[in-house]
């Protein structure tokens, strides 16, 4: 049988601008991987269609434990939500090697 190990899955949605930024928190958080892509995305604010490089979005995936997406998820509230265009949601994963994450 599998060793499974539950982990939580943190997906933010945001403005490029801020991918250096966010690489960054992230790390500083304590997270050991993450996987970042180029997106369109349509919200409030309304579509982004990425003809340019202002207007493109990413999609960053964080697996990491729930307190360090739950402290991750305050420092782009905190820093970023109010001037740029960012979506969160959390999920709840199960990982095979969670040294990895």
């Amino acid at each position: 049988m599998l060793a499974k190990h539950p982990k939580s899955l943190l997906v933010i949605v945001a403005e490029a601008a801020l991918e250096k930024n966010l690489v960054r928190d992230v790390k500083a958080a304590g997270a050991q991987s993450w996987t970042v892509y180029d997106v369109r995305a349509v919200g409030r604010e309304g579509e982004r269609e990425g003809a340019w490089e202002a207007d493109r979005t990413i999609e960053m995936k964080v697996i990491c434990d729930e307190a360090v997406a739950d402290h991750i998820a305050e420092q782009v509230l905190a820093n970023y939500a109010a001037n740029f265009s960012v979506a969160m949601h959390f999920a709840s994963v199960t990982v095979l090697r969670p040294e990895r994450y």
